[in-house]
């Protein structure tokens, strides 16, 4: 086997391959051989054949049959001997010349690039420092009455927290536009349901009010022909209602599956959990900042083959989640650009990740394994099975390795990190954006 490499652009690498006359023919007459046996044509016992005549018959389909095995054959034999990593799938294209004896033929792929990490020190994170306080408790438990609240009417005036069923008509300019009128509408004051100063200028109303308010849609509004306009909308208050939250006793816990321990064994329950999210959305801004330090220290080339297999990712995951229970057939086929940036950002932590993890020689950590494992169990109202689930199914087992694996590596990058510690609160955590 002749073998030649050519650098053709970028990642892209072209190997020529040229296998001897000896080994095809060899290979296409023990195939000939083996059709010689089991063909049945007419004139001619079974098995008794002459190889003349099966090779008039099939020898070409035999020959292309050959090619394409010791294409790939030899591919394998010829990226091993010269030490490439192909990313991705190879094309080949068969280059023989007419009637010649030997076979040559093109295998044209990507390969992984060559990686060098750099200015690692030079990544800078802010630890959160947090925990969870009796106010936070308190407040979740606010949150949990409302989850568990009613309505009962009332004839006051409304305040944040009312809930409205109104009529509106809005017009723009003098002329009434699409989307702009409904009958019996319910609105939560302090939703944030509405364009901005809608509900503010409603609240205080009571039932039966009529009122014309003026507010203007922000620039970045959805329909085009209403961004940064100025509206008038006709208000009516139908029916005004205010919330009736539960009593936090032993019945309010028993919505919550406590059947021993009332409100005590409740506000445990609420502080593990709360917790265990807090500690999950440290973690999770922690290596936020780890990647992006990394991405923006070290550059890396990426092959276009395992961008475009992220994107077939991406997509499916994207049909999963909004497609529901339609029939992926009837689906529309998502445009790649949809999910290129982000599966170009994938690949390269991916590759960049996995240089560190080769080059200080991490291997999976067990006990960092079965933490996870427990953690994402604890969840569920029987940990103990979910663990069960997990360590006989060698595909999640995988999966959870792969996990550890990557946060070993975060983990390493960032004890070499600029770490500053900066004092937040558990909204600071769960709830940047104060939404």
């Amino acid at each position: 086997m002749q073998v030649s490499v050519e650098t053709t652009q970028g990642l892209e690498r072209r190997l020529t391959i040229t296998v001897p006359a000896d080994a095809v023919n060899v290979e296409v007459k023990n195939r000939l051989r083996q059709l010689a046996k089991t063909q049945r044509i007419n004139g001619f016992r079974p098995g008794k054949v002459p190889p003349s005549v099966i090779e008039k018959r099939y020898g070409n389909a035999v020959r292309q049959e050959v090619s394409g095995d010791l294409m790939q054959r030899n591919f394998v034999e010829a990226i091993m001997q010269e030490k490439l990593n192909p990313a991705g799938r190879p094309q080949f294209a068969e280059k023989s010349e007419a009637g010649a004896a030997e076979l040559t033929f093109e295998a044209t792929f990507e390969v992984y690039p060559e990686v060098a990490l750099k200015d690692l020190d030079k990544i800078k994170v802010e630890q959160p420092n947090v925990e969870v306080t009796e106010k936070d408790i308190d407040e979740m438990f606010v949150t949990l009455q409302k989850q568990h609240g009613t309505w009962k009417e009332n004839k006051r005036k409304t305040k944040k927290g009312d809930k409205l069923t109104i009529d509106f008509l809005g017009r723009v300019d003098g002329e009434e536009f699409e989307g702009g009128k409904a009958e019996n509408f319910e609105l939560e004051l302090g939703s944030g349901r509405m364009i901005p100063g809608f509900e503010k200028e409603i609240t205080g109303m009571k039932v039966g009010e009529e009122k014309t308010i003026t507010v203007t849609f922000p620039e970045d509004y959805h329909a085009e022909n209403l961004k940064g306009k100025d509206a008038e909308f006709d208000i009516k208050v139908n029916k005004t209602e205010g919330p009736v939250l539960p009593d936090v006793d032993e019945d309010f816990a028993k919505l919550f599956g406590i059947e021993e321990g009332g409100i005590e064994a409740l506000r445990e329950e609420v502080t593990n959990n709360m917790t265990r999210e807090l500690t999950n959305a440290v973690k999770a801004k922690v290596k936020e900042q780890v990647i992006n330090g990394l991405l923006e220290t070290n550059d890396v080339d990426l092959p276009s083959a395992l961008v475009a297999q992220e994107v077939d990712v991406l997509r499916q995951q994207a049909l999963q989640r909004f497609g529901g229970q339609m029939d992926p057939k009837n689906l529309p086929e998502l445009p790649a650009e949809m999910f290129t940036e982000q599966a170009e950002r994938r690949v390269k932590i991916g590759l960049l990740l996995g240089e560190v993890i080769k080059v200080n020689e991490l291997k999976v950590d067990d006990a960092k394994v079965e933490e996870l494992i427990a953690s994402a169990a604890s969840a569920y109202e029987d940990p103990t099975e979910v663990i069960e689930y997990y360590n006989s199914n060698p595909e999640l087992k995988q999966q959870m390795q792969n996990v550890a694996l990557e946060e070993q590596a975060v983990d390493f990058l960032l004890e070499g990190a600029k770490v500053k510690s900066k004092k937040a609160s558990f909204k600071d955590i769960m709830n940047p954006e104060g939404k």
